[in-house]
C-alpha cells in the first residue's frame, strides 16, 4: 500500500508542479517529538519565492489519515538567531481546497503577513500536534509487559513545492527501547534519538514511508470527556471545577492483575500502568480538592508558591490499558488575578485547556458561569469553538445565571490558552442578595412580632364564639352531672357494705347508723343535682344528650329506692332473728334487680362520657 501511495503522489507532483513552482523550500527541518502519547512535529521551512509574482499563502498538505488526527497546527515566523514570534502572533491558517487536488490530501493555507517578492525569502515555524497517531503493537499485553507502540510517517516532507534540502530528527522517549525501525539511506541513531538525512532535491510530493517500533510507558491518558466550570463570584473569587472521565488508551490490559506482584515491583509488574498525574494549576490557587463519587481522594499531594501551584493526584488504583476511573478537582482563585474593568465592561482572562500534564482530552466543555445580571456577553477565543447560552439557578437567584458554554473535541496541552469573555455588569446587583437576607429575616421578625403580640380568638360578640361558651358550660355541667352521680354509687356500694358487716357482726345499730349518714348524704346530693338538670333542660345545645341525661338520674333513682327497701329487708329480719336462708330468700328477687340497675347505670355513664 505504501508504494501505491508513492506512485500516486509522484503522479500528482508532476501534474501539479507547475502551479507552484515559483515556490520552493530551499531547507526544511523537522523534529517529531514521540516522547509522550502526543505526536508533536516541529517543521522549520525557509521558504523562497523564484517567481515573479507576490506569494501570499503557503500550502501545507497532510494525508487523510494523519489530518483526521490533527488536533493542533500553527505557523510562525521565525526572525533569525533564535527569535521566533509567540503563538498569541501566529499566522492565520484556513483549510484549503486547491484545484485539481486528490481528496486523500487534506490542505491548510498559511496566510503570509504581506506578500513575498520575487527573490524574497522568509523562515516559518509550523508546530502540529497529533492524537491517537501511535498505535500500540501488541495491542493487549499483560501486567508483566511493557508497552510498544509504532509510529508511521515519512522520511521527506511531504510538500507540493520542491525541497532542496531537508531532515528529520526523531525524538523517542529516554531510556526507550528500541525495537524496530525503516533504514533508508542516510541514518542515524543516537541515544534516544533517530536522524534521517540530509537529503536534497527532492522533488514535490516526494514520500518514504517510515515506521518505527519503540516502548512507551508514559501515561497514555485520555479524559473522553472534560467538563470545566468556571464561576465569578464578585465577591472575591473564581471558583473552578473540573469533571473528568478518563482511560487509558493505551495497550489493552489481559489477564489477571496482582496486587501482592505490582506492589512488590511496580516497575517491572506494572511498567505499562500509570500512578499519578500531575495538575499544574494557577499560581494562588486555593482550597484544592480532589474527590470521586466516593468521597475524598487523600493521595493526592499538592505544593506552591507564589509563582505556581502543582497537584499531584493520585487514582484509587493502578490505571492499566483499557481501564477507567472518574474524579473532580475543584478550587478556587483570587478574582483580581483574572477579571478586568474598563471602558465599562469586564473581562475574564484565564487559560481554556487542562492543567493536567499530557492528556488527550476528546471533549472538552468549558462553561463559565457569569453573575446573575451580566449582559452584552461575548468571547474571545484563539482558535474555533462551538458555543451557546444557558441559564443556571443557584441560592438566592431570581432569573437565573448566564452561563457561557464552549465545546472543543480533540484537545492538547497546547490549547491551553488565554481566552477572554467580556460582559457588562452593574455594580449595584451586587447587593441584590444581602438586602433580599436582609430583607428576609427583618419581614420573619416583624412577623414574629405581630404573632406574639397579636390575638386571634374570634369575637366574642359572634355566634360562634357564644355557641362555643355554650357549649363548654354544657360540658362542664355533664362532667359535674357524672361526678355527682359517681359519689352516689360510692354511697351505695357503703350501704352495700354495711350489709356485709351486718351479716358478719350482727351489729344492728351500726347498721342504722350507715344508712342514716347515707340518707344524709344522698340528700345532699340531690339538692347539687338539681339545677344542673335544670340548666341542661333550658340549654339548647344539650337536646342531643338530654334523653341519655334524664335516663341516668330515673336509673339511679331507682337503684336507690331498690336498695333503701333492701337494707331496710335485711336490718328487719335480723331485730326478729329470721334465720339467714329465710334473709335471702327475701332479698333475693331485690338483688337481681340492684344488679341490673347498676349495669345500666355504668352502661349509661359511658356512653354520657363518649357523647
Amino acid at each position: 500500500m505504501g508504494i501505491r501511495f508513492d506512485l500516486f503522489l509522484l503522479a500528482v507532483a508532476v501534474l501539479w508542479a507547475p502551479c507552484v513552482s515559483d515556490l520552493v523550500l530551499s531547507k526544511v527541518e523537522r523534529r517529531i517529538d514521540v516522547s509522550s502519547q502526543i505526536v508533536r512535529i516541529t517543521s522549520t521551512l525557509k521558504v523562497e519565492n523564484l517567481g515573479t509574482d507576490p506569494i501570499s499563502e503557503v500550502l501545507l498538505p497532510f494525508p487523510d489519515h494523519q489530518a483526521k488526527n490533527l488536533a493542533y497546527l500553527a505557523a510562525n515566523i521565525n526572525e533569525g538567531k533564535g527569535k521566533t514570534k509567540s503563538a498569541t502572533s501566529g499566522l492565520p491558517i484556513e483549510v484549503a481546497n486547491p484545484e485539481g487536488m486528490p481528496p486523500a490530501l487534506t490542505w491548510y493555507s498559511i496566510s503570509l503577513p504581506k506578500g513575498m517578492g520575487k527573490g524574497e525569502s522568509l523562515t516559518l515555524d509550523v508546530q502540529a500536534a497529533f492524537t491517537h497517531s501511535l498505535r500500540p503493537f501488541p495491542e493487549k499485553i499483560s501486567q508483566a509487559e511493557t508497552q510498544l507502540v509504532v509510529l508511521q510517517d515519512s522520511a521527506y516532507y511531504l510538500s507540493p513545492y520542491v525541497v532542496k534540502v531537508q531532515s528529520l530528527t526523531v525524538k523517542l522517549p529516554p531510556d526507550s527501547k528500541l525495537e524496530s525501525y525503516t533504514k533508508p539511506e542516510n541514518i542515524k541513531v543516537s541515544g534516544s534519538e533517530i536522524k534521517y538525512g540530509p537529503y536534497e532535491n527532492l522533488p514535490p510530493f516526494s514520500y518514504k514511508a517510515i515506521i518505527v517500533h519503540f516502548e512507551n510507558n508514559q501515561p497514555f491518558a485520555i479524559a473522553q470527556e472534560l467538563v470545566r466550570e468556571i464561576e465569578i463570584s464578585h465577591w472575591g473569587n473564581v471558583q473552578l471545577t473540573e469533571h473528568y472521565n478518563i482511560i487509558h488508551g493505551g495497550a489493552q490490559s489481559t489477564g489477571e492483575f496482582s496486587r501482592l506482584e505490582y506492589q512488590a515491583r511496580p516497575h517491572a509488574r506494572g511498567a505499562s500502568a500509570f500512578r499519578h498525574l500531575v495538575a499544574k494549576l494557577p499560581p494562588r490557587a486555593h482550597s484544592v480538592y480532589y474527590r470521586d463519587e466516593i468521597g475524598n481522594i487523600s493521595t493526592s499531594h499538592l505544593w506552591g508558591d507564589m509563582k505556581r501551584t502543582q497537584l499531584e493526584i493520585e487514582p484509587r488504583y493502578p490505571m492499566f490499558g483499557g481501564w477507567r476511573t472518574s474524579f473532580t478537582i475543584g478550587y478556587g482563585l483570587p478574582l483580581k488575578d483574572f477579571l478586568f474593568h474598563s471602558d465599562g465592561k469586564r473581562s475574564l482572562n484565564i487559560t481554556f485547556g487542562c492543567p493536567i500534564n499530557d492528556l488527550v482530552i476528546d471533549n472538552l466543555i468549558v462553561k463559565v458561569v457569569l453573575p446573575e445580571g451580566s449582559r452584552d456577553i461575548s468571547v474571545s477565543v484563539p482558535f474555533s469553538v462551538k458555543q451557546w447560552h444557558e441559564i443556571k439557578f443557584s441560592h438566592l437567584d431570581m432569573i437565573g445565571r448566564p452561563v457561557l458554554v464552549l465545546e472543543k473535541t480533540n484537545v492538547v496541552p497546547e490549547h491551553n490558552q488565554h481566552f477572554q469573555v467580556y460582559y457588562k455588569f452593574n455594580s449595584l446587583s451586587l447587593l441584590r442578595e444581602p438586602l433580599m437576607l436582609i430583607s428576609g429575616f427583618f419581614f420573619l421578625f416583624i412577623a414574629c412580632i405581630v404573632y406574639t403580640h397579636a390575638d386571634f380568638t374570634i369575637s366574642k360578640s359572634s355566634a360562634s364564639y357564644i355557641a362555643r361558651l355554650q357549649w363548654d358550660e354544657v360540658q362542664t355541667t355533664i362532667q359535674q352531672l357524672q361526678d355527682i352521680i359517681n359519689r352516689c354509687l360510692t354511697i351505695h356500694d357503703r350501704l352495700e357494705a354495711s350489709l356485709r358487716d351486718l351479716s358478719r357482726t350482727g351489729d344492728v345499730q351500726a347498721c342504722k347508723a350507715a344508712r342514716k349518714a347515707a340518707d344524709s348524704s344522698l340528700k345532699e346530693l340531690s339538692k347539687e343535682l338539681k339545677p344542673l338538670l335544670s340548666f341542661l333542660h333550658s340549654s339548647p345545645l344539650a337536646a342531643q344528650i338530654l334523653p341519655k341525661v334524664d335516663d341516668l338520674v330515673a336509673k339511679v333513682k331507682e337503684l336507690q329506692d331498690k336498695l333503701m327497701a333492701k337494707h331496710s329487708m335485711v336490718v328487719d329480719c335480723y331485730e326478729k332473728k329470721s334465720g339467714g336462708r329465710e334473709t335471702e330468700n327475701q332479698v333475693a328477687t331485690i338483688q337481681q334487680k340492684v344488679s341490673a340497675l347498676r349495669q345500666e347505670v355504668e352502661d349509661l355513664l359511658e356512653i354520657i362520657d363518649e357523647i
